[in-house]
């Protein structure tokens, strides 16, 4: 499985973009989809998660009301729209897989076999 996320840039602060990411090899509907984002200097952090079984989505509580994940199964593409940006969310952004990830460990990396090339968003106040 090959992912590859796209759609970052440089945006003022209450601005909005919309990331995508894209899948090869295998479809997203057999997988549970999350996106993280690591800034500099920090960890790398939980965005949100759409789950195979339920097709729930849940998110971090830092964009609960900003940032809406989405599929598009036609194109075996995942989307991410960050309305209301914030310096905050400045971060490296990049969107991974698991057929085995549960609840308990949506906000783990290591829950996470399939990564993609992370794609920038710099927020500027």
């Amino acid at each position: 499985v090959q992912l590859q996320a796209s759609g970052g840039g440089l945006v003022q602060a209450g601005g909005s973009l919309k990331l995508s990411c894209a899948a090869s090899g295998r479809a997203f509907s057999t997988y549970s989809v999350g996106w993280f984002r690591q800034a500099p200097g920090k960890e790398r952090e939980f965005v949100a998660i759409k789950f195979r079984s339920s097709n729930n989505i849940v998110y971090a509580d830092s964009v609960k009301d900003r940032f809406t994940m989405s599929t598009d199964n036609d194109k075996n593409t995942v989307h991410l729209q960050m309305n209301n940006l914030k310096p905050d969310d400045t971060a490296v952004y990049y969107c991974a897989m698991s057929s085995t990830v549960i609840f308990s460990e949506r906000t783990k990396s290591r829950a996470y076999h399939h990564w993609g090339r992370g794609t920038q968003v710099t927020v500027s106040s």
